[in-house]
């Protein structure tokens, strides 16, 4: 356990990043005692995990065996939000210039013309994407493989992270294929269906599409 939280020896809980915020729920003692986990960060090394207690929450023993709960519902809807994001920007063609989830809504923000942006033309064609039902995959490249297709990579300010010797992308068939180290839904078909709610200029170079899940 350090100062910022406790850390694993592995864990369920999905750290803050990528503009997805980290998991929150419940670690439960063999006592049956509940340990609130309001956050879960990055640690400082590869791979630590640092889960933030709430508030008034006890803290574990060192060595002591906990069972992890996520809230579920929470991680569903941003795994739903996340993967709707994936075929946002194949509906919208441009460089993404940047993005962020959180459980009720998400955006990308673009560098495209305003008037390019149409709300309704956009909810429908994502929608009819999300209704092909089209399994997700998880492929890994090496970083030779990805500087070799550049092309791959969207995100105009964020790159992929290199240096362990392979990248992780996601893969939907037909549809879409980029690095992403998020969270995703399984089959597209459980997304559900969005809806566009908002589209405004945030800068030269920043158009923003936020989106919702469909009720």
């Amino acid at each position: 356990m350090s100062e910022r939280g406790i850390e694993l020896d592995r864990t369920i809980f999905y750290p803050l990043g990528g503009g997805q915020p980290g998991d929150s729920g419940v670690f439960v003692r063999e006592s049956g005692e509940r340990i609130a986990i309001a956050d879960t960060r990055k640690g400082e090394g590869p791979g630590s995990v640092v889960h933030i207690p709430a508030p008034e929450s006890p803290r574990p023993e060192p060595g002591e065996r906990l069972t992890l709960e996520l809230d579920w519902d929470r991680r569903y809807a941003l795994m739903r939000l996340h993967t709707a994001l994936h075929l946002l920007s194949c509906v919208v063609v441009a460089p993404v210039s940047g993005g962020n989830i959180a459980p009720e809504k998400a955006r990308l923000d673009f560098d495209i013309d305003m008037s390019l942006l149409d709300a309704e033309h956009i909810t429908r064609e994502t929608n009819a994407l999300i209704a092909t039902g089209v399994a997700t995959e998880t492929v890994w490249v090496t970083d030779e493989e990805l500087d070799a297709q550049p092309q791959l990579v969207k995100t105009m300010s964020v790159q992929p992270p290199r240096g362990v010797g392979r990248v992780r992308l996601l893969k939907i068939p037909g549809i879409d294929l980029q690095p992403c180290g998020g969270t995703h839904v399984r089959n597209i078909a459980e997304i559900g269906g969005i809806r566009v709610t908002r589209i405004r200029s945030e800068g030269k170079h920043n158009k923003r599409v936020e989106i919702v899940l469909a009720p």
